[in-house]
């Protein structure tokens, strides 16, 4: 299928959203009219935040997107479709509360395409390394090739009894491959082709409305805590484990470009600009100048023993080039600081 190019219309499913909110942006420093969806009272930020790019954006009320129909206006009239619209929480009770929404969020937005978006001509969906990454012997590298049937397993085994991410985890494996299916089932009526990006944690500064500290979403939150909060040992030098990063503007533009390569159609996508530790993370901070940096346990450091994803084919498809942590960490940090005057003093290392 070809590319999608600007001028052409697009539709930003759950705009409200940490990487939406930044992918929003970039497609209109791209030149692309902008329709994000979001809950009833989401708009007016957004219409704000995007001032300079009006009349280019605008926001359609999708109140509930396990509702069937809820994207079938919203679908009308655009080129292509983002679909970054899902819940990402580790709170969850019953693990439906999570996976339906998931699943139902995305079969219902190709629905709607289906039906009323006769000129739709591709659709990026916002999945996750957890639709990816499951136990493996350290170190395994994942890429695009692998499959996460370990969390979906583990639900149906353990139902409410499993642990909030792992919940999580299941939603973001089986949204993905009930995605695909749907393709793949209807390749031969719909007019257009498929793109799925996976980001590993994702950190970078917040532009999406977050009215305090306490709505920073889960992964900002997780940043600016291992600096305010005591951190034991194991966990400042990642044992038993830690994960991969990517910061949101890359993510973001990789969504951009997914739908501008032709090379993208049909592709999986890992975002992720290798392993991390919070040891890693005091270290990036410190060099670039950040204050208040607990000093850590400098040299001790596990950097090296921990699984990757390999975000390297999002670097030769699409061209992403990442940042460096020591960057996306101070301006995480910077940025919440100067939005929430938060502050900089350090805290006390658990021993």
């Amino acid at each position: 299928m070809p590319s999608v190019q600007a001028p052409s219309k697009v539709l930003v499913t759950g705009a409200s959203g940490y990487i939406a909110a930044h992918v929003c942006k970039i497609l209109l420093e791209h030149g692309f009219p902008v329709v994000g969806t979001g809950a009833f009272g989401l708009g007016e930020y957004l219409r704000e935040l995007f001032a300079d790019f009006k009349p280019k954006f605008t926001f359609v009320v999708v109140d509930d997107i396990v509702k069937a129909g809820c994207f079938d206006d919203a679908v009308k009239g655009v080129d292509a479709v983002i679909h970054t619209a899902s819940p990402f929480h580790l709170r969850a009770d019953d693990p439906q509360e999570v996976i339906v929404p998931a699943v139902q969020g995305t079969i219902g937005i190709l629905e709607s395409i289906l039906k009323y978006g006769p000129d739709v001509r591709r659709v990026v969906i916002t999945s996750s390394v957890a639709a990816i990454t499951s136990p493996k012997d350290k170190p395994y590298i994942f890429t695009e090739d692998d499959w996460n049937t370990y969390s979906p397993a583990l639900i149906e085994k353990e139902g409410r009894a499993a642990n909030g991410s792992q919940k999580y985890r299941a939603s973001k494996a089986l949204s993905e491959r009930a995605a695909w299916e749907f393709f793949k089932k209807n390749q031969l009526s719909i007019n257009f082709d498929l793109v799925t990006i996976n980001p590993t944690l994702v950190y970078g500064p917040p532009i999406h409305e977050v009215p305090s500290l306490e709505h920073l979403n889960e992964s900002v939150a997780q940043l600016y805590n291992h600096i305010s909060q005591p951190r034991t040992k194991e966990v400042i030098l990642g044992v038993p484990g830690t994960g991969n990063w990517v910061d949101v503007r890359d993510a973001a533009l990789a969504h951009v470009l997914a739908l501008e390569l032709e090379q993208a159609s049909g592709q999986r996508f890992i975002l992720s600009n290798g392993v991390y530790t919070v040891q890693k993370i005091y270290d990036s901070l410190r060099e670039a100048g950040v204050p208040g940096v607990p000093i850590g346990y400098p040299g001790e450091d596990t950097y090296d023993k921990h699984n990757t994803e390999d975000g390297s084919k999002a670097t030769r498809v699409l061209g992403v080039k990442y940042r460096s942590l020591k960057d996306s960490a101070a301006d995480t940090i910077n940025a919440i600081r100067q939005r929430f005057m938060a502050p900089l003093t350090p805290v006390p290392l658990c021993k």
